[in-house]
């Protein structure tokens, strides 16, 4: 059944402002429930954790729904989920808890197709106890990782593998699941950065073979927080440095300071407005499963209309999102102008569609363009056709 756009469009405030976003990649725009649920929430009454006043007990029940609703987002369980400020701050924190673990002759795996949160944190951390970094590499003309030499790359000392689930540059969904059984194979863990993913795919954290699976909601309409999901008793296995008096519990334990319980709420609020648009009845996974369905549908229809306008320039916009399998996320260069001029342009018009390398660091390197930025067109289930004929015109325009 396909998405009421019109409809959706309606719960979104800040589409009033006539602005066509096409910056989903960067962060989604957010549906008014999303709001009220975090200011009901600010406004209480909430104190710290606890039970027997509402103010404590409502502090309880945001944590408790927070962690139930991400499980129910990504076929995980609630005592798995741990809350994080950012993906990147979850990465760095867990690359040195895991790192305790490693020494000299040990090895981690990278990918080129990630974005520099999923790299640098474990380089630096494989740096600091002498391990060995080893890559994943992208073959530009399929913008894909080439795996032909996996088992090589993959060995009997690696400790963790660390890939994206999909390229918050180009889009590409890699073989995560085939990764992910090389990597068990010879007693490895893989880390699978689901930032971009999640905004536009139903996760099953086991299909994809991932013992830890990172997201942000507010790639997919929610607050400016992220989650960790893993099963908690590989979680217990891991010692985080803490403070003394805060608890050993798992999840508990590597979440550090006071929780946000808005921000927390503001994110629940955000799961549910995704299964909201579900066409059919049903427990909340089955809703998410089915409105992610109807989701996939309408971007990859927007997706297509964007792709045969780009192709009607000719070379004159050379396209680098070309993997079979992939997101409605485009990342383009243009061979006679620079993509911070165009973007610019597009300003004026009240089109956003920023340029940049999007901190997929390694990914822009490997592309080699010869460019110093790129523009990047990403969908969202709020982008209509109409917005999509406005950016088609523009560019035809421009370049």
């Amino acid at each position: 059944m396909s998405l009421d756009v019109a409809a959706i469009r309606d719960q979104f405030p800040s589409l009033a402002s006539g602005i066509a976003h096409f910056d989903g990649p960067g962060g989604t725009q957010t549906p008014a429930i999303v709001g009220e649920a975090i200011a009901k929430t600010l406004t209480g009454p909430l104190s710290n954790r606890g039970t027997g006043t509402a103010s404590e007990d409502n502090a309880t029940a945001a944590v408790g729904a927070f962690r139930a609703a991400v499980a129910d987002l990504l076929a995980g369980v609630p005592e798995g989920v741990v809350y994080g400020r950012s993906a990147t701050q979850i990465v760095y924190d867990f690359s040195r808890h895991l790192a305790k673990g490693w020494g000299p002759g040990d090895e981690i795996v990278v990918s080129q197709l990630d974005h520099d949160s999923n790299v640098r944190p474990w380089i630096q951390a494989a740096e600091a106890v002498g391990a060995t970094v080893h890559w994943l590499r992208l073959d530009p003309a399929t913008a894909d990782l080439d795996l032909s030499a996996l088992e090589e790359v993959i060995g009997e000392r690696t400790r963790l593998v660390a890939l994206t689930a999909a390229s918050n540059l180009l889009g590409t969904k890699p073989a995560v699941a085939r990764v992910a059984a090389r990597a068990h194979a010879v007693g490895a863990l893989v880390w699978v950065d689901g930032v971009h993913y999640t905004a536009h795919a139903a996760v099953d954290v086991a299909a994809l073979g991932a013992d830890f699976f990172v997201c942000s909601p507010y790639k997919f309409f929610g607050p400016h927080c992220a989650a960790l999901i893993a099963d908690p008793a590989l979680l217990q296995t891991i010692t985080p440095d803490k403070l003394l008096p805060s608890t050993d519990l798992v999840p508990e334990r590597f979440e550090f300071g006071t929780l946000p319980y808005e921000i927390m709420a503001g994110a629940t609020a955000a799961i549910d407005f995704i299964a909201s648009l579900s066409p059919v009845d049903g427990s909340r996974r089955e809703r998410i499963l089915a409105a992610e369905q109807s989701i996939d549908d309408h971007e990859l229809a927007l997706r297509r209309r964007i792709e045969q306008g780009l192709a009607e320039l000719g070379d004159s916009i050379p396209l680098h999102s070309v993997a079979a399998d992939r997101t409605p996320t485009l990342f383009f260069t243009l061979r006679r102008t620079e993509a911070e001029q165009v973007y610019r342009s597009l300003q004026q018009r009240d089109i956003l569609a920023p340029a940049g390398d999007f901190y997929a660091y390694e990914t822009f390197r490997a592309l080699n363009t010869g460019k110093p930025a790129g523009i990047r067109v990403g969908l969202a289930p709020y982008n209509d056709d109409a917005e999509v004929d406005r950016l088609l015109t523009a560019l035809h325009e421009l370049v």
